[in-house]
């Protein structure tokens, strides 16, 4: 390994002095004209990753449903899962080391992890739509090949489609093929005959509308489109040709305000749904024949597959190890459907899906999905050939569904941003600082059926209050009084948060 041809090509892409970034629940993120440095040397590191792995992993350019201005970047490991964690804390200590010291980084990063300097490695790139991806990614390129790693630029692509890609290339193509027709033909097929097996009671041409929150997601939704069979009719808003990424639209921004985004006209019962910036997040919603807004989040989502699949185990007589993974932000209301109603074991995990994955990898089917849309079932090899058989055994689960979401009581929640606070218990319970536990719980006993926590986020330098109770009134008040507590206790700074209500 030629060091000093490293740190000759780095100097292109130095770092400020004293900028610390720490990779995070979704890898770098923050404002743009501060990642060129990053983007190298997660390029270096993308090299020896693939050397260790002896696999191709793969650096995704995105910052999701952060604003248009910020960029970011994460890895994806061999079985297009999340980078593990061991190597979070090398892409941190890589990031942070002043230009000097970055060859003694590197050095170590190999003598630890016993990176073997002449294997081969392989790297695939994609990015999304913001305007600064492109030249960042060109910075990645940098990184990978000062190395002489070997590399795939993809170009444009969501991120679920870069993890779909390095999973099939480390496979061996069983998974699938590794290209743009292979990841549309595979989800289309699977797709279609999911739904011909479902009776429509009459609604033999489907449509929805998708909000692609100005992003990626457009452009590879009208590639897809085609794939599906006429029976779907698919029209795409916040396509990217008027208005910015992610504003007023976008599946974080329904969720947080639960109202429809910018740019759709909703009529009654009409299905519409909502990606983010880098379309890894999904939510789906309605209005009701009265007006009111509906809004089908990642718990109610995670609430119906499982529903759904424990049905139609008990109805064949399988049985099957099922469980579904959430976080402290799940709405409380769909945990205790879940295990009280269909007797379905819930787990709790630290915010993120790299987390939320994990646990659901110990089960037959397992079944994960964060409030705000990011997941997916899991099902072991073995599963997935019941599974098809379940499919054959369908019959007509709109009805059903309808029951399920009829059962789920609303619980409302409200975000707020703060200094950074430290936590415990899956990040459920304040450990710092001193008494502002305390007086959550005292804030809590007032309410109905409420409960509140307090985190910090794990991309941008605040602290994320979270509150839900029995009513919107209950649940926003709350959320002002932790905020409040939060405020004079950790540090706040400005003014005082102000009430919503």
């Amino acid at each position: 390994m030629d060091l000093e041809a490293v740190s000759k090509r780095s100097a292109f892409h130095a770092k400020p002095q004293g900028l610390i970034l720490q990779y995070g629940t979704a890898g770098f993120r923050t404002n743009a004209q501060h990642l060129d440095h990053i983007m190298f040397r997660m390029g270096l590191l993308a090299v020896l990753r693939s050397k260790q792995t002896r696999s191709t992993i793969g650096v995704m350019v995105t910052a999701s449903h952060n604003p248009e201005e910020d960029n970011g970047v994460k890895l994806i490991d061999p079985l297009g899962e999340m980078l593990a964690p061991s190597w979070e804390e090398h892409a941190t200590c890589l990031a942070s080391a002043e230009e000097q010291d970055m060859p003694g980084v590197l050095t170590a990063i190999m003598e630890k992890e016993a990176v073997d300097p002449q294997q081969a490695a392989f790297v695939v790139i994609g990015r999304d739509t913001r305007p600064s991806s492109e030249k960042l990614s060109q910075s990645v390129i940098d990184g990978v090949t000062v190395l002489g790693g070997q590399f795939h630029d993809y170009g444009l692509l969501t991120t679920p489609q870069l993890h779909y890609m390095v999973y099939c290339r480390n496979s061996g193509g069983r998974y699938g093929k590794a290209t743009i027709e292979g990841y549309c033909q595979k989800l289309s097929k699977a797709f279609v005959e999911l739904t011909k097996q479902a009776s429509c009671s009459g609604d033999e041409n489907r449509s929805v509308k998708v909000d692609c929150a100005n992003g990626i997601g457009a452009l590879k939704l009208k590639e897809m489109k085609h794939y599906f069979s006429q029976g779907l009719s698919v029209q795409l808003f916040n396509d990217g040709t008027d208005g910015r990424l992610n504003h007023l639209c976008g599946a974080d921004f329904v969720k947080s305000h639960q109202k429809p985004p910018q740019g759709i006209e909703m009529k009654s019962d009409e299905r519409c749904c909502s990606f983010d910036g880098d379309a890894d997040r999904i939510v789906y919603y309605y209005s009701d024949a009265d007006g009111h807004f509906h809004l089908i989040d990642g718990d109610k989502i995670a609430t119906l597959i499982s529903s759904f699949l424990k049905e139609l185990l008990l109805e064949i007589g399988e049985s099957l190890n099922i469980g579904v993974v959430q976080t402290a932000y799940a709405n409380g209301s769909s945990t205790r459907y879940l295990e009280d109603v269909m007797k379905v074991p819930v787990y709790c995990t630290k915010t993120g899906v790299k987390h939320l994955h994990h646990k659901a990898q110990e089960f037959d089917i397992g079944v994960y999905f964060e409030a705000n849309g990011h997941g997916t079932a899991l099902f072991s090899e073995a599963v997935e050939v019941k599974i098809k058989r379940l499919a054959q055994e369908l019959e007509d689960e709109k009805g059903k569904a309808a029951k399920m979401l009829a059962s789920i009581i609303d619980l409302f929640n409200q975000v707020a941003d703060r200094r950074v606070i430290s936590t415990t218990d899956a990040e459920r319970q304040a450990l710092t600082p001193p008494g502002l536990q305390e007086a959550i719980n005292d804030l809590v006993k007032k309410y109905k059926l409420a409960r509140a926590f307090v985190r910090p986020s794990g991309t941008e330098d605040i602290v994320r209050v979270y509150a839900e109770a029995d009513s919107q009134e209950s649940a926003d008040r709350l959320a002002y009084e932790v905020s409040l507590v939060v405020f004079q206790l950790a540090g706040g700074i400005g003014e005082k948060p102000p009430p919503s209500f």
